[in-house]
């Protein structure tokens, strides 16, 4: 896999289309931003205080995609009167490497929450991997959140995520039980 991917999400009568591409430097200052939202704060296991902690977020994606194991994106609003697209969120397709991939929802900015930003982006990645990894003999992604995130649960429903079973605690990255939620390629 190379970094020039690029997935497109079409646009909804409440929603501009999107871009998924590779994090670059260029998201720096967006990162910072968005990591201001008490709420994304709650659900994410990443801490991004500064420019500094975003540059460090955006090399550990890149490495991700250099090694060939984690492919994260982000997701950016076309806005169709503007060259600007704004920082809405970020998908990740995690242990691709491993043969057992997990797509994440890694996160949407406060400003795109409740607008379809977060299962269309999963959606056009759900796409890409099973086009992607199709040689390498992926028929099903895994997606996985904390029970009690009940957005993570709408969004994987959305996706055509099925939930397969409760997943017991497992801190410190999973504090709560867990839902995970399977699709198949033919889904």
């Amino acid at each position: 896999m190379n970094d020039t991917v690029i997935l497109h999400a079409g646009a909804t009568p409440s929603a501009p289309a999107l871009v998924l591409r590779p994090w670059c430097v260029e998201d720096v200052a967006g990162l910072v931003e968005v990591f201001r939202d008490p709420a994304l704060r709650h659900w994410t296991s990443s801490a991004v205080e500064n420019e500094a902690d975003a540059m460090r977020w955006v090399r550990g994606q890149e490495r991700g995609w250099a090694a060939g194991d984690r492919f994260g994106f982000a997701v950016l609003e076309a806005h169709p009167d503007s060259v600007h697209r704004q920082l809405a969120g970020h998908v990740v397709l995690k242990e691709a490497a491993s043969g057992k991939p997990s797509a994440e929802v890694g996160w949407t900015a406060a400003h795109a929450r409740g607008r379809g930003v977060a299962p269309r982006a999963l959606e056009a990645l759900t796409g890409w991997a099973f086009d992607a990894l199709r040689a390498d003999g992926l028929e099903r992604l895994e997606l996985l959140h904390q029970v009690d995130n009940l957005a993570s649960c709408r969004v994987a429903y959305k996706s055509r995520y099925v939930l397969d079973t409760v997943l017991p605690a497992a801190p410190p990255s999973f504090p709560r039980e867990g839902h995970l939620h399977i699709r198949h390629r033919d889904t």
